[in-house]
C-alpha cells in the first residue's frame, strides 16, 4: 500500500496539520467536499494526498492511496481506515465510551451514529489488477445540529454530545493518520489479520456467531450449527453508503 508518490503541496485555507511525512495536505474551504475532491485529483496528485475540510461541525477528510494488490483485495483498505478512525476516537474518548461498527462502514459511539467511511476506485478498474488509485474518505459529526433536539433524532449523535472535549477536526485527523500508518505497517509485516483484529471486535456481538473477512473483503458469517458460512458482499454494501445523507452532506440523524 503506497503512501509515497509524487505530488504538489497545496497552500491550506486552514492551519496546517501535523501529519506524518508520507502525507501531503490539501485543505479546502468549509463548503468543500473532501471525498469528491480527492476522487477528482487522485490520478494527478497520487498516494499520500490527504484532503481536509476545515469545518467546526464535521470532521471530514479523504486520503489517496495507490495499492499494490489487485482491486478485489485492496478494498480491504476500508477496514484499516475504520479501525484507525476508531483508534483515533478512542484516544480522545471519555472513559468507558463504546466505539463500535455497523458493517461495513458506519461508526457508532454508545449506540449512536456519528459517521463512517467511504471508498472509491477508478471506473472500469479490473478486479484482478491493482487500481491506479483508491480514495478512502471519512466523516464524523463533531457538533450538534442547531435546531434539532437530541431526543428527536432516531439514532444520530455528535462527538460534542458524547462528551468529547476539545477534540478539534485537525487533532482527530492527525491522530487518524498515525493510527492508519501503524495499521498499514502491521498489515504489510503480519498480514491482513492485524487489520481484521482491529476491526471485527467492534462489530456487535451475537451469540453463536463468528465473523471473518474474506480475501476480497466480503464478510463471512458463521453461525453455530449452520452447514455453511453466509457471505455478505462488500462491494454491494458500499453502494449506496447507508450512513450518509446526500441531501445534508453529513451523517444521518
Amino acid at each position: 500500500m503506497s503512501l509515497s508518490a509524487g505530488g504538489r503541496v497545496r497552500t491550506p485555507y486552514a492551519p496546517a496539520l501535523d501529519l506524518p511525512p508520507p502525507f501531503r495536505l490539501v485543505a479546502l474551504r468549509e463548503v468543500g467536499d473532501a471525498f469528491a475532491h480527492a476522487v477528482r485529483i487522485a490520478a494527478q496528485e497520487g498516494a499520500g494526498t490527504l484532503v481536509h475540510v476545515g469545518r467546526f461541525d464535521l470532521v471530514e477528510f479523504a486520503l489517496v492511496l495507490e495499492p499494490d494488490a489487485p482491486l478485489s483485495a485492496a478494498r480491504r483498505t476500508l477496514y484499516a481506515g475504520m479501525a484507525a478512525l476508531a483508534d483515533a476516537l478512542a484516544a480522545h474518548a471519555p472513559p468507558e465510551k463504546l466505539i463500535g461498527f455497523e458493517w461495513p462502514d458506519a461508526i457508532f459511539i454508545d449506540g449512536a451514529l456519528v459517521g463512517g467511511a467511504r471508498l472509491a476506485w477508478p471506473d472500469g478498474a479490473r478486479e484482478d489488477a491493482p487500481p491506479d488509485w483508491l480514495v478512502l474518505g471519512a466523516m464524523v459529526r463533531a457538533a450538534a445540529m442547531e435546531g434539532i433536539e437530541p431526543g428527536l433524532r432516531p439514532r444520530g449523535a455528535s462527538l460534542e454530545e458524547e462528551g468529547f472535549a476539545d477534540v478539534g477536526s485537525g487533532r482527530l485527523v492527525e491522530s487518524f493518520a498515525r493510527h492508519f500508518m501503524r495499521l498499514v505497517d502491521a498489515w504489510q509485516e503480519q498480514g491482513f489479520a492485524a487489520v481484521a483484529n482491529g476491526y471485527l471486535p467492534r462489530l456487535a456481538m451475537e451469540p453463536g456467531v463468528r465473523r471473518d473477512i474474506a480475501e476480497n473483503g466480503d464478510l463471512m458469517v458463521r453461525r453455530s450449527g449452520a452447514a455453511a458460512a453466509e457471505r455478505l458482499s462488500l462491494v454491494d454494501a458500499l453502494r449506496p453508503v447507508a450512513w450518509f445523507d446526500p441531501e445534508s452532506g453529513s451523517p444521518l440523524l
